[in-house]
């Protein structure tokens, strides 16, 4: 049961055993002079593409004792579903040592890591270890749009200037599409915007009142504590905290959050209206299917009734967590936005809210690749629950100039691939910026 992710993105490590090996380049010598530990990682490579090799001529006891075969046969099938196909060794360093880095190349990256052989047990590899990936830059967005075209569910993608300026990368731009906790980003412009209008001030205290489940720390805070904005708004985007929202939610008021809605370019208000606290979403999906159905269905009126006495019958935190264990659950009770709609609430930020914000984004920046000295700020906030994910930046390059990175997947039938499109982030950057 997660509705936001403090920290979405991190490198894909597939450890296979526990290892550390010596990273650097080397070229692998041809077949018929390979040495041992090269003629293992060629064996590492079949056995990527799905060749049946008997694991027992390959992998010494120890290591099979440790990992089953069919755990290599999954982590491989995932390594195949991020990276494409396996093309061969690019290089074993040292090529005549037991214990070397090694990198293979793949059709969309590198994948980096450390193998080790047992010269006593017939050169069988003793350890193993893919801890990193780089990108493969093939020069054009086309693989890319394929791929993201490929997913199942809704998918929605853009990377580009805020300033008007041609997008690198665009998919599906104005397609709604469910945002889980990136939702909060609304509460944060309009809060900043409030701030510096001089309504509020980041030092305002209020009181730790009626909470919500996880994610979050606030639920398990004694009621009545005194909190300021600026810790609650921290806690809302740098861990995405459910309570610290709801708190917010209910100071701005429904009428102010749906004003930045349409100030920042909604193309749909609607689609949020009435604007739903995160206990009210939870208690929604964790509560009777037939009242599902109804808010669903109903008009902003009946959907606002239905808020109105939505803490009848009781649903516990058991009932919310089994709910979601089950896998996606009523994706319609969301809040949504298309790719233009959050590059238009970025732009409001930058243009209306006071600078802490960006402060405050860049807690938890999870910036998905290994260029990051490219971008003199990042700023982040994703969102999830099963069958949605939503992967947000703000990004300023060198010369000042803001881009919004968005990735955006929901699918009603099954749980959606998180490091899938955390590697699809990651070469959007690497190739096209």
């Amino acid at each position: 049961m997660i509705l936001g992710k403090a920290h979405l993105l991190r490198h894909v490590a597939f450890v296979l055993l526990a290892a550390l090996a010596l990273i650097g380049p080397f070229s692998a010598q041809a077949q018929n002079e390979a040495s041992p530990i090269e003629r293992r990682a060629e064996d590492v490579v079949s056995l990527m593409r799905g060749e049946t090799i008997p694991p027992d001529e390959i992998f010494t006891p120890a290591f099979l004792a440790a990992i089953a075969p069919e755990q290599l046969d999954a982590l491989f099938a995932q390594m195949r579903s991020l990276h494409g196909a396996p093309l061969g060794v690019e290089s074993v360093t040292p090529p005549g040592a037991t214990r070397a880095s090694l990198a293979i190349r793949m059709e969309r990256a590198i994948v980096r890591g450390g193998i080790a052989i047992a010269p006593a047990q017939g050169g069988r590899i003793s350890e193993l270890l893919f801890q990193s990936y780089e990108p493969v830059s093939n020069g054009t967005a086309g693989p890319i749009q394929q791929e993201l075209a490929a997913l199942p569910g809704t998918v929605t993608a853009y990377f580009g200037p805020l300033d008007g300026g041609p997008p690198r990368l665009s998919f599906n731009p104005d397609t709604q599409n469910a945002l889980g906790s990136t939702m909060k980003l609304y509460l944060l412009a309009q809060l900043g915007r409030e701030v510096a209008q001089g309504k509020r001030s980041w030092n305002d205290v209020v009181s730790l009142s009626t909470k919500s489940f996880p994610s979050g720390m606030l639920q398990d805070w004694p009621a009545g504590a005194p909190v300021t904005l600026h810790t609650l708004a921290s806690l809302m985007i740098s861990i995405s905290d459910n309570t610290a929202t709801d708190i917010l939610t209910r100071l701005l008021g429904q009428e102010a959050i749906a004003d930045m809605l349409r100030r920042s370019g909604h193309a749909d208000p609607a689609l949020n209206a009435p604007w739903m606290t995160t206990r009210e979403l939870f208690l929604l999906k964790g509560g009777k299917r037939s009242r599902m159905r109804s808010y669903v269905s109903g008009s902003q009126d009946e959907r606002a009734r239905i808020l109105a006495g939505i803490e009848r019958p009781a649903v516990s935190v058991d009932d919310v967590n089994a709910a979601f264990a089950k896998g996606p659950v009523a994706l319609g009770i969301e809040w949504f936005a298309s790719p233009r709609d959050l590059a238009g609430l970025l732009r409001a930020m930058l243009a209306e809210s006071d600078s802490q914000v960006f402060t405050i984004m860049a807690i938890n920046e999870s910036f998905p690749g290994s260029r990051r000295d490219a971008w003199r700020y990042v700023g982040f906030k994703g969102g999830s629950e099963p069958g949605v994910l939503n992967l947000t930046w703000l990004l300023t390059d060198a010369g000042g100039r803001d881009h919004i990175l968005t990735l955006g997947w929901s699918n009603p039938d099954a749980p959606v691939e998180e490091a899938r499109l955390e590697a699809l982030a990651r070469r959007i950057l690497e190739e096209r910026s």
